[in-house]
């Protein structure tokens, strides 16, 4: 092995792979057997378990050739840059390699195309098998599927590795078509498609027959780009609300563009999208998967935009005052959950605790609800930190006024240690 020229490909391929946020996952249940390497943990590349541990992974493309001509990416043929590409079995040896010296606890592996998406695909697949079955490797495995793989090889790839994902990359069908004309909408449904329908039936499966064989146990994901065409925050979210519903996705993973490549058809380069962005569209996703919030409740024709300078659930509760305040030791749990400064283990111990005693601010800061958002909006036992006299705009200020305040006293805090 050529020590130095892997060294090289590994710092092509791995700094090409960057762009790609859709790697940190968790769900995967295999665990380690016959004495092989590792055991695929609930959470993945730079992200933290339950019991608080963090965890990485090799992330890497295959290649950085490829067919296509993407506006937005920086592999697309027609960049100069260095090309390089990874055998099946130098990725193979890497990731053994890496895993013995407690480099990282799993692989996520995606590739430009080159020649065609089943040649490609049946390249990522080759090593996944590899690694489970000539090294008997159980660590986390996700593979980056190429949309117009065949149904054969998402098959295969479903049975070495514990998740797949196909990127949508463009939150609408006008905009994939706008920045990557070389590309199908349908070529990505496809795959996903097939995916859901066999992870519906493996799970099934499992349920008659204890040894049935996993098939992609963590489930499969997607990512799109944000800003490198005009959809608004209500289109990113119907889009992903659409496919939540409809293939029964684990997480939609949004990246805000990264102006890396001069091109007419995306955003002058000096127009980034702010990591706030991003922010906000998590949590807004995060509300319709956990909260019970839905799509338009959030992002409607009225308000298409999510508000920068609050988060989401602030913003939909200042919108609907009329809705406040509740009562706390009376209310359900979904109408706990809409409360701002409320999350969803606090709201869940409010539940246990009211069934002793009627619950006070003591009682709720000590629980862990952040009073500062929350006395706008509900009633308790005690009324010391109530107000009733003020507007959802007044309120919205006064939030924001604290959090600048909290902001700069952290700052003076840190500073004051040098």
């Amino acid at each position: 092995m050529n020590v130095d020229r892997i060294t090289e490909k590994l710092n092509i391929l791995a700094d090409a792979a960057k762009y790609d946020v859709s790697c940190a996952s968790s769900g995967s249940n295999r665990k380690n057997k016959d004495k092989g390497l590792g055991n695929a943990s609930n959470g993945i590349c730079h992200s933290y378990t339950e019991d608080g541990r963090c965890v990485s992974l090799l992330k890497i493309l295959l290649t950085n050739h490829c067919i296509f001509d993407c506006a937005y990416c920086v592999s697309r043929k027609n960049n100069d840059i260095k090309r390089a590409a990874f055998t099946v079995q130098e990725v193979v040896d890497l990731t053994i390699n890496f895993y013995r010296r407690n480099y990282i606890e799993g692989l996520f592996l995606s590739s430009g195309i080159f020649k065609n998406a089943d040649y490609t695909m049946e390249r990522l697949v080759h090593v996944a098998k590899k690694l489970r079955t000539e090294h008997n490797f159980n660590g986390y495995i996700h593979l980056k599927s190429i949309p117009g793989a065949s149904a054969e090889l998402m098959q295969e790839a479903g049975l070495y590795a514990d998740r797949l994902s196909v990127n949508l990359e463009m939150p609408t069908e006008a905009g994939l078509k706008l920045l990557a004309p070389d590309k199908n909408r349908q070529d990505m449904i496809d795959p996903m498609h097939f995916l859901n329908q066999e992870i519906i039936r493996n799970t099934e499966e499992k349920k008659l027959f204890k040894n049935a064989p996993m098939f992609a146990p963590a489930g499969q994901s997607t990512q799109v780009i944000v800003g490198a065409t005009p959809e608004s925050d209500q289109q990113v979210l119907q889009s992903a609300n659409y496919f939540y519903k409809n293939f029964n996705l684990k997480r939609v993973y949004y990246s805000g563009y990264v102006p890396v490549l001069a091109d007419k058809r995306l955003p002058a380069l000096n127009t980034a999208v702010p990591l706030v962005r991003e922010n906000r569209l998590y949590q807004a996703d995060w509300l319709m998967r956990f909260y019970g919030f839905h799509v338009n409740e959030i992002v409607n024709n009225q308000n298409p935009l999510l508000d920068l300078d609050i988060d989401p659930k602030l913003s939909w509760a200042i919108r609907n005052m009329q809705a406040f305040p509740i009562d706390i030791n009376k209310a359900d749990l979904q109408l706990i959950l809409r409360v701002p400064g409320i999350g969803l283990l606090s709201a869940q111990k409010i539940l246990a605790a009211r069934k002793f005693a009627g619950l006070g601010w003591e009682q709720l800061k000590k629980i862990g609800v952040a009073i500062n958002r929350a006395r706008y909006f509900i009633t308790c036992k005690s009324n010391e930190f109530e107000r009733r006299d003020l507007t959802g705009q007044n309120i919205k200020q006064f939030i924001m006024a604290q959090s600048q305040s909290k902001y700069i006293k952290n700052t003076q805090t840190q500073l004051n240690l040098f």
